[in-house]
């Protein structure tokens, strides 16, 4: 096996800083695994031109990566203003549809969502520029939203708007979106990050859409309010995978609360065999610092002693000074916490098939034969998915497909390292050439012991069979 085995998937968000050549080489032999898009701040051109880069120079290096487009999803924000609206403590202040509508003598800011006014009830809480200022409603008027500031500052133009506590009815999927979706299905993304779903039903939405465009893409559903907090359940059942989205999540709900959030979420995620990523703030000081924080060490550290599957990067990838150093403390980090984790897997996930309690079975094979490595082979991904949801600690899983898309689409799970390869009708040979491919990239070596997870001939039935091989 390889020396320095990385069971934490690590996904970086290309930007200004990290999307020359040179960078995403050292970025693809840091080892990254999936590229997000962020379309909140891209255009058309640009992402076309970046997808296609990222895939060539993963190609020329041997270790294709998956492409997650995050598209923005419905937003509310305040208008544009003239001028910087200083705001203090106690200060009446009016969110409005029209600034003709605008009392003298005070304040005032149109809102881009006219719903806003039939979505939040007097008392509410209002929370502006990522909850730097806070506002309360002391009155709903037909014009204007009466409030109270709680927490002032300086207002300007376009700053994104909180509604904790509070459904708001906009849809799940803007006219952006789908225009976006449409170059992402062009271009073969592998992920969709949909974000502040709020419920089953968003996902679904999404779903049929992409069916209808004859997509493969998967769908992860971003957590970020407090209506998806407890719609969790449902949520995860409709997605492929899940983003504990921690910025506006932690704007949303009370900050003491998302430590409970991000741990309740990952261990949902793991017993229902879905992956689940921990976002937003990982390395933040390394935008500008060249190493991170203690307490970043620490807050990375918890997410892989939680054994989620992904961590992920943003500001510290696009515009950043270090975003190369960024992913080599993330693999140090998850290494070094790897390799001094507690032994156990997850008993916990829920086995409903036979073949569920199949893979079991090798996995305490492979932990009884010490230092053995897995072998699947899967046209589907639900093996190698099932597989990373047991999370064998120490024991890396090689899953081999003859599927492109699934190829990439398996980089985001937990511990599996994917492989391209051609099946044979002859199960032997298609072993061999798994094994041959194996050794070529020194991920084994002669005399290795390999428990090997394929379908093979016994008649005319075709049967799941569990082999341990021996690497010659």
């Amino acid at each position: 096996m390889k020396h320095g085995y990385r069971h934490t998937k690590v996904v970086f968000t290309i930007g200004p800083a990290s999307s020359e050549e040179p960078v995403l080489e050292k970025l693809i032999e840091a080892g990254v695994d999936v590229c997000r898009l962020n379309m909140a701040h891209a255009n058309h051109e640009w992402t076309r031109t970046i997808i296609r880069r990222v895939r060539d120079v993963a190609d020329r290096m041997g270790r294709p990566i998956a492409m997650m487009m995050d598209i923005k999803g419905p937003e509310i924000r305040t208008g544009a203003v003239e001028e910087p609206i200083p705001l203090k403590k106690g200060d009446a202040f009016d969110f409005v549809l029209d600034l003709e509508q605008k009392e003298e003598g005070v304040g005032a800011v149109t809102v881009n969502y006219p719903g806003l006014f039939g979505d939040v009830e007097e008392g509410a809480t209002i929370l502006v520029d990522n909850g730097l200022m806070r506002f309360k409603v002391k009155a709903l008027e037909e014009d204007r939203i009466r409030c109270e500031v709680l927490i002032g500052g300086v207002l300007t133009s376009r700053r994104h708007i909180n509604l904790p506590g509070t459904t708001v009815n906009l849809p799940p999927l803007t006219e952006k979106d789908i225009r976006d979706m449409t170059l992402g299905e062009e271009e073969g993304v592998e992920f969709y990050a949909l974000s502040f779903v709020r419920q089953a039903s968003d996902v679904e939405l999404l779903r049929e859409h992409l069916k209808a465009q004859g997509s493969r893409a998967r769908i992860i559903s971003k957590i970020e309010d407090q209506t998806a907090v407890s719609n969790l359940e449902a949520i995860i059942e409709s997605s492929d995978a899940l983003m504990v989205a921690r910025g506006d999540l932690g704007v949303e709900c009370p900050y003491q609360t998302l430590p409970i959030i991000q741990r309740k979420t990952v261990q949902m995620c793991i017993r229902r065999g879905k992956p689940v990523i921990i976002a937003t703030h990982m390395l933040e000081s390394m935008i500008d610092s060249p190493v991170p924080t203690r307490a970043e060490v620490s807050d990375i550290a918890n997410a892989v002693f939680e054994k989620a599957d992904c961590i992920m990067l943003s500001g510290e990838t696009t515009v950043g000074k270090y975003p190369v150093d960024c992913i080599n403390v993330m693999t140090n980090i998850a290494r070094e916490i790897e390799d001094n984790s507690d032994d156990d897997f997850a008993p916990q996930v829920k086995l409903h098939r036979p073949k569920d309690k199949m893979l079991r079975s090798a996995v305490y094979l492979a932990r009884d034969l010490k230092k053995a490595g897995i072998v699947v082979f899967t046209r589907s991904g639900y093996l190698a998915q099932m597989l990373a949801s047991m999370r064998p600690m120490g024991c890396p899983i090689s899953a081999f497909t003859d599927d492109p898309v699934l190829y990439r689409q398996m980089r985001i799970l937990w511990g599996i390292e994917p492989y391209l390869l051609e099946f044979s009708k002859d199960a032997n040979e298609t072993i061999r050439n798994a094994f041959t491919m194996l050794k070529a990239k020194d991920w084994v070596q002669e005399g290795d012991w390999q428990v090997v997870i394929i379908n093979v001939l016994a008649g005319e039935e075709v049967i799941d069979s569990i082999q341990m091989r021996r690497v010659d």
